[in-house]
């Protein structure tokens, strides 16, 4: 199921402003060598080990800067690459594929990285049942790619922003005066202002995980930085009556023991401020 992010007005929104930002008021360098008019051919070459992630993209990027661009896919979302893949065949005006290179490259060498990244953890999870998220921890203006790369990757989106769910982390907490007040006030403000939104308590030990459980209409219960054994006794106390997500410095040497412990989610914030990208390039032929 596609994400509900993923609009026709979002992803035209980003590359609109990417090629402004990179533009400006012209490809100088094309126009300035480049015959206008001309009709010539690239390929997307994979120089790297990974999960390609960003193709869809790529088409609408060149289709954005030449409607008329040919595009043939190679290799399609989500598929395993290795060094000396192609990807993607172009043809199609040789200023436009010149114009929309490097965003097209930004994008997928970005993507592919956290689709990477997203798999190797996936298949250290593989059989417990607990799900893999991402967090707001990205890119400022580039969420839109940075989480649809944990999708393609296998990963859960967890929410886009501020707005699609309530989160109570520790600072809430404190301002509030404490979990139960975060909470009763939570509730108080959704239903004078009509709005239905998940609401997830963050917990930094099992006598706030207890709290959380007792103030009741909390759907999410956040384990920070608990150890795989406290985490299998909060799982526990929660029995079932809301999920459970373990947070907080976990790796690829401690994922496996996290999700053993019963948990619902792991979410894991280096999956988009952390990845490596992979190495992509577009080449003349």
């Amino acid at each position: 199921m596609r994400p509900k992010y993923l609009t026709e007005e979002a992803i035209n929104a980003f590359i609109n402003a990417a090629l402004a930002e990179d533009v400006g008021d012209g490809d100088h360098s094309s126009l300035a060598s480049v015959p206008k008019g001309i009709t010539q051919k690239a390929r997307l070459l994979i120089k790297d080990e990974g999960i390609l992630a960003g193709m869809e993209m790529a088409e609408r990027i060149l289709r954005y800067v030449s409607p008329s661009m040919k595009i043939e896919v190679l290799i399609k979302d989500g598929e395993p690459v290795k060094y000396g893949d192609i990807a993607m065949l172009i043809e199609g005006d040789a200023q436009a594929i010149l114009k929309a290179e490097r965003l097209l490259l930004n994008c997928m060498q970005r993507m592919s990285g956290i689709a990477t990244h997203t798999r190797e953890l996936m298949q250290l999870i593989e059989g417990t049942g607990t799900r893999l998220l991402d967090t707001r921890k990205t890119t400022p203006n580039f969420r839109l790619m940075e989480k649809w790369a944990v999708f393609i990757g296998g990963g859960t989106n967890h929410r886009y922003g501020l707005f699609d769910m309530i989160m109570l982390k520790d600072n809430h907490v404190d301002y509030a005066g404490g979990i139960t007040k975060a909470v009763q006030a939570t509730q108080t403000y959704l239903k004078e202002t009509g709005r239905d939104l998940r609401i997830e308590v963050e917990t930094r030990n099992l006598e706030e995980v207890k709290e959380a459980l007792a103030v009741g209409g909390v759907d999410v219960i956040m384990l920070d930085n608990m150890s795989p054994a406290e985490m299998k006794e909060a799982v526990a106390l929660v029995n079932g009556q809301c999920d459970t997500e373990a947070s907080g410095g976990i790796t690829k040497d401690t994922i496996r023991a996290a999700a053993e412990s019963g948990v619902d989610f792991i979410s894991v914030g280096a999956l988009t401020h952390s990845s490596k990208s992979l190495d992509i390039s577009l080449k003349a032929y």
